[in-house]
């Protein structure tokens, strides 16, 4: 019985939604904007948060960085921090030589052009390449350095500041479309150098390419090439898994020695991890988040009010119909819950073309442009689930006002 009043209800409102199918859509619509708003920015957030993981996890679960300055302060640098002396290179090979628990170290060092560093071979060139000055430790630190032909920097090679490279597969791609690059000569802004090797692709990130560089010892870098002696970073990988924390107290003790840092004072550096790295990142996802919550929810409102206005319009448009089902023996819940089928009829009709519209406009994102998008389970979920509980918060004044009609007046209005 209940079951065949309830069906009824759907039917009256599905009847009411195809009579006025305008209303109906422009009910729906501010419903449809908030929804699409939410599942495209958490499809393109989602991707983006599995690209960064992604890049985390193949870089190594136990990295320790260190930087003059700590990336998770978002403020103006204290009189202190300006004042701190640069890391160095020899910071770094003290470092591997003292530290028993480490066991490689990397340097890296980007020279400090205000104009793009020209890169040419023969007739063929590019200007928009990354020039990164390491030393041989780097792929024992960053896996994801390895080369797929050649060989990578020799600590010979470092010693001496050699005129030798190693080639991104994008970079040797645009040098060398028809051959070998191994063993030519390629000019890299006013010197010539040697390829040694050329390493392996590695797609983008955050749409930028990961693959357009060229690594050259840092020890020719700081020779040939002016830098920002502030850019210098050090990773650095534990001997043993699981040591992380007592490998990070045995460098920051060995920095603070070299450093002549006076017992009681802090760091005159900064020493992190990926996990700090990732708290950076979710606080800029985060600010994302909320900017899109705050997005989504204008659009829900607006569709929200809509929704409860078009149902009052409805409810007094059916005052004798209401009237005439009271008087056959219609209960007043019955007619609240036609009223609120109704509303969450609509508003889940328009979560789901919100959701549609957002999943494409996601893919096309992710097939138009270089950032990543994921369509996840739990969104889907999630965008159906706010657009039904829009209709029932909003629907239902409308229907407590349309249940509570008096069917004797109900009978009489015109």
């Amino acid at each position: 019985m209940r079951l065949g009043i309830f069906r009824e209800i759907v039917g009256m409102a599905l009847d009411s939604i195809r009579t006025h199918k305008l209303r109906s859509f422009l009910t729906l619509l501010g419903i449809m904007i908030g929804v699409m708003t939410v599942i495209g920015m958490v499809s393109i957030i989602q991707g983006l948060n599995a690209s960064f993981l992604q890049e985390l996890q193949s870089a190594g679960s136990d990295l320790i960085i260190v930087h003059k300055y700590d990336p998770v302060a978002m403020r103006e640098r204290t009189a202190e921090e300006r004042t701190r002396p640069d890391l160095t290179y020899d910071d770094a090979r003290a470092i591997e030589e003292e530290c028993d628990l480490v066991k490689a170290v990397s340097v890296a060092l980007a020279p400090s052009f205000l104009e793009p560093i020209e890169i040419k071979y023969q007739n063929q060139k590019s200007e928009g390449s990354v020039v990164l000055g390491i030393n041989d430790r780097f792929p024992a630190v960053y896996n994801i350095y390895t080369p797929k032909e050649g060989r990578f920097l020799t600590a010979s090679e470092i010693a001496r500041s050699a005129r030798i490279c190693v080639l991104g597969s994008e970079l040797a791609d645009i040098l060398f479309p028809h051959q070998s690059p191994l063993g030519k000569t390629i000019r890299i802004g006013p010197g010539n150098f040697t390829v040694a090797g050329v390493l392996a692709k590695r797609g983008q990130m955050f749409g930028q390419s990961r693959d357009n560089i060229v690594a050259i010892p840092i020890t020719t870098l700081m020779k040939h090439f002016p830098y920002d002696p502030e850019s210098i970073e050090i990773g650095i990988v534990p001997r043993k898994p699981g040591t992380i924390q007592e490998t990070i107290e045995q460098i920051r003790a060995t920095l603070r020695l070299r450093r002549k840092v006076p017992f009681g004072r802090p760091d005159n550096f900064s020493l992190f991890t990926q996990d700090t790295m990732l708290d950076l990142y979710n606080q800029i996802t985060g600010a994302a988040y909320l900017v899109m919550i705050i997005i989504s929810s204008i659009g829900l409102l607006v569709g929200g009010i809509g929704v409860m206005n078009i149902m009052l319009v409805a409810a007094k448009e059916r005052t004798r119909e209401i009237g005439i089902r009271k008087a056959l023996g219609a209960q007043s819940s019955d007619i609240l819950r036609q009223f609120l089928v109704e509303s969450m009829f609509l508003t889940g009709t328009g979560g789901v073309l919100g959701m549609v519209v957002g999943f494409a406009v996601a893919l096309i994102v992710r097939a138009a442009t270089p950032l990543p998008a994921a369509v996840t389970g739990w969104s889907v979920f999630l965008g159906l689930f706010v657009s039904i509980s829009v209709g029932l918060f909003f629907g239902i004044f409308p229907a407590q006002k349309a249940a509570r009609v008096d069917p004797i007046v109900s009978l009489r209005y015109e």
